[in-house]
C-alpha cells in the first residue's frame, strides 16, 4: 500500500499545498504574460516561471535545473515537486511540445 509521502501523486496547486512535505506532479500551463527569469551567470541552476494548473491556479515555480529548450513553445507542462510558502519548488519539468504535424501537415512556423 502506498501513502502521499513515498510515492508521487499527481495534484492541483490547491492539493499540493495541503501537503508541503510531499512530492506531485502538477499539470498545467505556462502564463506567458509573466517573465520566465534564467540567469545563468548569477545561478545556472534556477529557473523561475509562473504556470496556472488545470483548476485555473496559479503559483511561481522554481526550477532547480536550468532552462529546457524550446520551453515557451510547450503546450502543456508536468512540474515535479512540492509547494514551499507561495511558491512550487521543482525538481524537474516535463514538456508537451506542439507536434511537428497538425491534421498531416507541417506545422506553420519557419524552418531553423
Amino acid at each position: 500500500m502506498a501513502t502521499l509521502s513515498d510515492s508521487s501523486t499527481y495534484a492541483s496547486f490547491t492539493q499540493a499545498a495541503e501537503h508541503p512535505n510531499s512530492e506531485f506532479h502538477v499539470v498545467g500551463k505556462l502564463n506567458k504574460s509573466k517573465e520566465t527569469v534564467y540567469d545563468p551567470h548569477v545561478n545556472a541552476n534556477l529557473f523561475t516561471f509562473y504556470m496556472v494548473d488545470n483548476q485555473g491556479v496559479e503559483k511561481k515555480v522554481c526550477l532547480a535545473k536550468s532552462k529546457p529548450q524550446d520551453f515557451e513553445r510547450s503546450e502543456q507542462i508536468v512540474i515535479i515537486g512540492s509547494v514551499n510558502g507561495d511558491e512550487f519548488k521543482a525538481s524537474d519539468v516535463l514538456m508537451k511540445c506542439p507536434s511537428k504535424y497538425n491534421d498531416g501537415k507541417p506545422e506553420a512556423t519557419s524552418a531553423k
